[in-house]
């Protein structure tokens, strides 16, 4: 069967079995090398500020960029997945992440990284990272929460060998040949996309890699656009204009979900809140463990000390959090974590201590076990599969905002007042309200569907009025999963 001019193999197989698991490899591989390598970056603090004489808010400037971008690059992603499918936007983050890395061993000025390291590694990780995350989503779906769980442990190893990885060629070679090295670690993205093969359902419906330009959905909005074109009352036109770009807008960045599903936009909300103070601690710990007198080579092992645990935790809570106990309320599991995260950053501040530090690791990366688990399966709960990718679009683009603005103005907190313990107070502020919020929101948005759930005569389907997940299983005559096919170029 041809495939974009190439030959194919069709081979009819159930979701959760088969090649599913070879795609969780790569999902694995993928996250380490996406989510998992900003967590290197603070061990080049302290060099970049030499190097460019920097202050410390203009110096963080580079790393939020990378991590705004990663995450507020979502519609362009979903854009690229619906256009041309998840392996493709796989295989093209995993070149401008390699691209903006090389490109960064050359840079002459501060500015420069937040062009290259900032906004082209940031774009590239967020492509394949977001499209790795579809597509899991699409070959699971009886597993789906403990594919997710497993997924992200590759942010736990990226987490525990990159910044050994960073210290060592640092000490070796320096940031600039470091740099250059990584530019090649990266381009092994590509590597992960050529696994993920197109999906289709046996019935013939392509779930994930539609032909550029083909399909209904763009066929009607080519058809309303020549329309409008084509009329010769500008008025009509303007107005076939916005109504092209509205739904545009709501295809891409689901603005619809938000404004009706209330647990999407709690949740959207309070994640958005959060990131406020979620990536403080991973930017200036280190360099807060170096000025207190750490060693630079035990200040790097402190990042490593959480990814490593990380490893552990993520999937004993994406198996915890998957029991059908957990059914409808893993968002307040998620919550509990976001809390244990804000009140373990009150540990840096009473000590600076090697030995305190190691076990404020501890506690803060078994918190960020249950949020790394649980982030994106809550969001699956929430919304339908098939408007996933779109409902991911918005949901990072607006936590990217936060995670752009966090550090910088925490980094001129501490530029004025020399005083690295805002940082920890910071981050503790918005962890702490944001678990909050969300706890009690869906807590009185669960209370509230019981009563009106009460009110009336009970209804085939009453789980359509609960904020909880979304159905996990194909509808259809028989319980059993569909079967799938999987196209392979040759």
């Amino acid at each position: 069967m041809p495939q974009g001019g190439a030959a194919a193999r069709i081979a009819a197989k159930p979701q959760d079995r088969g090649w599913a698991w070879m795609v969780l490899l790569a999902a694995v591989l993928l996250q380490g090398l996406t989510l998992g390598f900003p967590s290197c970056i603070g061990i080049f603090f302290t060099d970049l500020q030499r190097e460019f004489q920097a202050s410390n808010s203009e110096t963080s400037w580079f790393p939020s960029i990378m991590v705004a971008v990663l995450h507020g690059g979502g519609p362009l992603c979903s854009i690229l997945v619906k256009r041309f499918g998840c392996r493709f936007a796989v295989m093209l983050g995993g070149l401008l992440s390699g691209v903006g890395m090389v490109s960064s061993s050359f840079c002459k000025s501060i500015s420069q990284l937040y062009l290259t390291a900032g906004l082209i590694t940031g774009l590239g990780s967020c492509f394949s990272f977001q499209a790795g995350v579809t597509a899991l989503g699409y070959y699971f779906v009886r597993w789906r929460t403990l594919a997710n769980a497993i997924a992200s442990t590759g942010v736990s190893l990226g987490f525990t060998l990159w910044p050994l990885l960073s210290q060592y060629l640092l000490d070796e070679m320096g940031w600039r040949n470091t740099f250059l090295i990584f530019g090649g670690i990266l381009l092994n993205c590509c590597v992960s996309g050529a696994i993920m093969r197109p999906v289709q359902l046996a019935s013939g419906s392509l779930l994930q890699s539609p032909k550029p330009g083909e399909g209904p959905e763009r066929r009607a909005e080519e058809a309303q656009l020549s329309n409008g074109a084509s009329s010769p009352h500008p008025e009509l036109q303007q107005q076939t204009r916005r109504t092209a770009c509205f739904q545009m807008l709501q295809k891409y960045l689901a603005f619809d979900i938000f404004c009706q599903n209330k647990g999407y936009q709690i949740y959207t909300i309070g994640v958005t809140w959060m990131m406020m103070g979620f990536a403080l601690p991973h930017v200036y710990l280190v360099p807060y463990a170096i000025q207190n007198g750490v060693e630079e080579r035990r200040a790097a092992l402190l990042i490593s000390v959480i990814g490593f645990i990380n490893i552990f935790i993520r999937p004993l809570t994406g198996l915890l959090s998957g029991h059908r106990v957990f059914t409808g309320r893993r968002i307040y599991l998620f919550s509990l974590a976001v809390l244990l995260c804000g009140l373990s950053n009150f540990i840096c501040v009473i000590s600076a201590e090697f030995s305190v530090l190691i076990i404020y690791c501890i506690i803060l990366s078994i918190a960020m076990s249950g949020i790394g688990a649980l982030t994106f399966q809550v969001l699956m709960d929430v919304v339908e599969m098939d408007r996933f990718s779109s409902a991911l679009g918005l949901f990072t683009i607006l936590e990217s905002i936060t995670l752009l603005i966090g550090p910088p103005l925490t980094g001129l907190l501490v530029d004025v007042t020399s005083d690295f313990h805002y940082v920890f107070y910071n981050s503790s502020f918005f962890l702490i309200s944001a678990a909050l919020f969300m706890g009690l929101s869906f807590c009185a948005l669960e209370k509230k569907n019981k009563l009106k759930e009460a009110s009336k005569v009970p209804l085939d389907n009453p789980s359509r009025y609960q904020y909880n997940e979304m159905p996990t299983e194909p509808q259809s005559e028989s319980q059993s999963p569909p079967a799938v096919v999987y196209i392979t170029s040759i």
